[in-house]
């Protein structure tokens, strides 16, 4: 929901690749740009993807835009900020594929014009078109992640929590599942019905998306909210999260955290002393960094 606070520089600052450490040499990359993943109501929906030199099969990471669903797009994840030196960093599709996983920036439908569950179906169908193409793409169909920053995280964790029941699943490739295997997620709202407490930013920021307020239509927000989703059979979950972030409080992570341990899954809590929604330090994001892919080498590739 990163609208909230200066979206553009908010998430510039936060997702820029110049943050991460420089990675070491290595065999290239191939990116593979504006690739239709399904095409809804005459609307072509794109994602860019980057696969690891070799033969494969690679687990795959589906990175998700922040932009509180009404903005942003795929670039944040696949564009590297220039640093000091004037020199461009790696993207983040670019690191990963370097560190052994396919890639895929994906872009969804916004609101206003599209309201939820819109930019959820674009998600999982995203997944299922990756899923349906894995041996093009070099992709272990087995083992899939998602990841996003605040809006993005959201999605995320609705990828690995909500399963086919909940209706997400509309489109092509219904034959193959729209869920993931573990999940990452930087500052994404979790319960939806914790914004009636705050009506102005309620109305001006979830309705537009939501179509209704929470007290007015309580079930669209029980549904678009991941802690809805949670029981014992949820799949790992890394939530990372800034004690200052005042557009998506850290309670939102304090709370799906407690309710997956208790349920017996497997959830671990990064937070980050002072940090707010985005603009985190370098050395923030850069541990922050090197926590994502620890976790996702250990849920995806089986290292300890």
């Amino acid at each position: 929901m990163s609208r909230f606070l200066r979206p553009a520089g908010v998430l510039a600052l936060c997702l820029a690749p110049a943050v991460l450490p420089a990675a070491d040499p290595a065999p290239a990359v191939a990116v593979e740009r504006n690739v239709t993943y399904a095409t809804v109501g005459g609307d072509k929906l794109q994602l860019d993807i980057a696969v690891p030199p070799g033969d494969g099969p690679f687990p795959c990471v589906v990175m998700l835009h922040g932009g509180a669903w009404t903005l942003g797009g795929r670039g944040e994840f696949t564009a590297g900020r220039r640093g000091k030196d004037g020199k461009a960093g790696p993207s983040w599709i670019e690191l990963a594929a370097e560190k052994g996983y396919v890639a895929a920036a994906v872009s969804y439908r916004l609101a206003p014009k599209h309201k939820f569950p819109a930019m959820a179906e674009d998600a999982r169908a995203a997944v299922r078109f990756l899923r349906a193409n894995a041996k093009a793409y070099k992709i272990d169909p087995d083992r899939f992640a998602a990841a996003g920053f605040s809006a993005g995280g959201h999605l995320a964790l609705l990828l690995g929590l909500a399963g086919k029941d909940a209706g997400f699943d509309v489109g092509d490739h219904l034959k193959e599942s729209g869920q993931v295997q573990c999940v990452v997620d930087f500052f994404g709202p979790t319960d939806l019905a914790l914004y009636a407490g705050t009506p102005g930013i309620e109305d001006a920021y979830l309705v537009p998306v939501f179509g209704k307020a929470a007290k007015t239509d309580p079930e669209v927000y029980k549904k678009a909210s991941p802690l809805a989703y949670v029981s014992k059979a949820a799949p790992p979950v890394l939530l990372l999260h800034g004690t200052f972030d005042l557009i998506v409080p850290v309670k939102h992570s304090e709370v799906l955290h407690k309710a997956l341990t208790d349920a017996g899954a497997t959830a671990e809590l990064v937070t980050v002393p002072l940090a707010g929604h985005g603009g985190w330090g370098d050395k923030d994001m850069a541990k922050a960094t090197e926590a994502v892919f620890k976790f996702l080498d250990t849920h995806l590739k089986g290292k300890k």
